[in-house]
């Protein structure tokens, strides 16, 4: 033995062991096995096609829907401020006094002439015959005067007749006093029948003087007498016009509708007093339309007649056609009681609302529709 084997000792020449694991022997099929990868969005809708094809068909359609809303919605301006709007009005009494009878009541439908309300007529007919008693006594008055002129009228031809006659014989007179005088001058009258018809001549002067006051004052009597007629008959035309003005008051007595409309918040029952101009009830007539207040970026090219398809909110089922009637010259806030100062250093500017009236051409029969409701219109404009 070497000296190198006796340093290494005995253990040296041991032999070494492995701490290996047996190996098995290998696999035929797991040389040939790959990976797993995700199937492809291919491979997906072929799996799936039948659900693939009514999902292309429903994106295609909404699409498809999209684009003919967009081309159909851009010829429309539509708002969401939109209300029915109609010219209600309260219902009153023309005169006062004790109601008796309310044959109407709330929410109900009336035609134009029927009776809304009666008041006591009873105080307006007793004013009617001091009425007709006024004008009788105007008429039996102008019946007097004129009775009267036409007996002056004969006593002015009686004066006138007098006046001639006096005339006549002052005439006569005059022819006397001259021939009397041709005769004294001639000596074939005397002193004293010159002296007697100087004195009939001058008593038939004065006679025809007397005569012709007598006519002057008779005319001046026709005169007066006319001026009463006159009096008598304004006196008449006013008995004639209080007669009227109690018939008036007696027709006020009974309310009845101007128009066909609709009868809401009433107020008025039987047996209350009332004075002329309280209110009965309020009155909301059949005439109605639809004010919308759109922006005043939308008024382009809005014009009146331009067709509109409204939808009512409390009626989501039903849309009404009508047309545009009148646009407001001016924005809301500028005839609103106080409008807006806009002249100040902290102006800020805002989309300015114009309304505009819109009439709808048929309102359906039986359809409760009123002030204030709420309304989508949607307004053709291009």
């Amino acid at each position: 033995m070497d000296a190198q084997t006796r340093e290494r000792g005995p253990s040296a020449e041991r032999p070494q062991r492995t701490t290996e694991a047996p190996s098995t022997p290998p696999d035929p099929k797991s040389e040939n096995r790959q990976p797993a990868q995700a199937p492809s969005l291919r491979d997906r809708l072929r799996a799936h096609w039948l659900l693939a094809t009514g999902g292309a068909i429903v994106l295609i359609a909404a699409l498809i829907g999209g684009l003919l809303y967009w081309l159909d919605a851009r010829h429309y301006e539509s708002t969401d401020d939109a209300f029915v709007a109609a010219r209600s009005f309260s219902v009153a009494s023309k005169v006062g006094g004790y109601v008796t009878d309310i044959p109407v009541t709330d929410n109900q439908h009336v035609s134009a002439g029927d009776l809304l309300a009666k008041i006591d007529e009873r105080d307006y007919r007793i004013a009617i015959d001091q009425a007709n008693a006024q004008v009788a006594s105007a008429k039996a008055n102008i019946a007097n005067v004129e009775a009267q002129i036409e007996s002056q009228k004969e006593q002015i031809k009686q004066t006138q007749a007098q006046l001639e006659q006096a005339q006549a014989q002052l005439q006569f007179s005059q022819e006397e006093f001259k021939r009397a005088e041709e005769l004294v001058e001639k000596g074939a009258g005397t002193v004293q029948r010159q002296q007697q018809t100087r004195s009939d001549l001058q008593a038939q002067q004065a006679n025809t003087e007397r005569a012709k006051t007598a006519v002057t004052s008779a005319q001046l009597g026709i005169k007066t007498l006319q001026a009463q007629l006159e009096g008598a008959e304004a006196q008449l035309e006013q008995s004639q016009a209080q007669l009227d003005q109690a018939k008036l008051n007696l027709q006020y007595t009974h309310v009845v509708a101007a128009q066909s409309g609709r009868v809401v918040k009433l107020s008025g029952a039987k047996g209350t007093f009332v004075t002329a101009g309280q209110s009965l009830m309020m009155f909301v007539p059949d005439e109605v339309w639809i004010v919308a207040n759109y922006k005043e970026t939308q008024l382009g090219d809005m014009r009146p007649g331009q067709p509109v398809e409204i939808r009512i909110d409390a009626y989501p089922g039903r849309k009404l056609t009508g047309h545009v009637d009148s646009v407001q010259p001016g924005s809301g806030t500028a005839f609103s009681l106080l409008p807006a100062e806009n002249a100040t250093g902290n102006y800020v500017k805002v989309v300015q609302r114009v309304p505009v009236k819109i009439v709808v051409d048929n309102w359906p029969a039986g359809l409760p529709v009123g002030p204030g409701m709420s309304v989508v219109p949607w307004t053709r404009v291009r």
